[in-house]
């Protein structure tokens, strides 16, 4: 594990990023990432020109940035609509490399990332699902502040258990509050 001394950087994925990303995201059969960010849906690797047909997906794209520690790609974060009318965003984030897990770079970047999305866009509330499998991930939501708003039991099946689907989340007040 490297300890999170340096600064989390967010940024757009640019095309010099693509081949660094598919080593990391999508070349491996079987990904250390993958067991912890929702390893019940169903992953396959992709060849470099198969990953390069859908490139677009990530270049330029406001929903989708890079996580960068000392000017090396680490991650990403997301976010998609669950309701776009009502403004109910979900946000996500990968680390790919496993020693950047448990040193705080997670949560440095979902705080930036949240932060990013509260200055930018009239949302009420940010959250992110998860599974109760994914402990890191459930620590980095109570260390951003976030309350367990559901926890939807079994509902996750995975190498032969249940676990609870838990969904997490904070409202812009609640945010503003704790950054004072």
């Amino acid at each position: 594990m490297i300890e999170a001394s340096s600064q989390v950087h967010l940024r757009p994925f640019y095309e010099e990023d693509l081949c660094r990303l598919w080593e990391m995201s999508a070349k491996e059969e079987n990904p250390e990432w993958k067991k912890w960010d929702a390893p019940y849906y169903p992953y396959s690797p992709k060849t470099f020109e198969q990953f390069l047909s859908d490139k677009d997906r990530y270049l330029n794209k406001e929903h989708m940035y890079g996580i960068e520690v000392n000017d090396e790609l680490i991650g990403m974060v997301s976010y998609y609509w669950e309701h776009e009318p009502s403004l109910w965003l979900e946000l996500g984030i990968v680390i790919f490399k496993p020693e950047y897990w448990s040193g705080g770079y997670g949560a440095e970047a979902l705080r930036k990332w949240t932060n990013r999305l509260f200055k930018t866009m009239p949302l009420v509330r940010v959250g992110f699902t998860t599974w109760s499998g994914n402990y890191r991930m459930i620590r980095v939501g109570e260390k951003l502040g976030m309350t367990m708003e559901a926890r939807i039991r079994k509902v996750r099946y995975y190498n032969g258990t249940y676990y609870d689907s838990i969904r997490m989340g904070i409202l812009r007040e609640e945010w503003e509050a704790q950054s004072k």
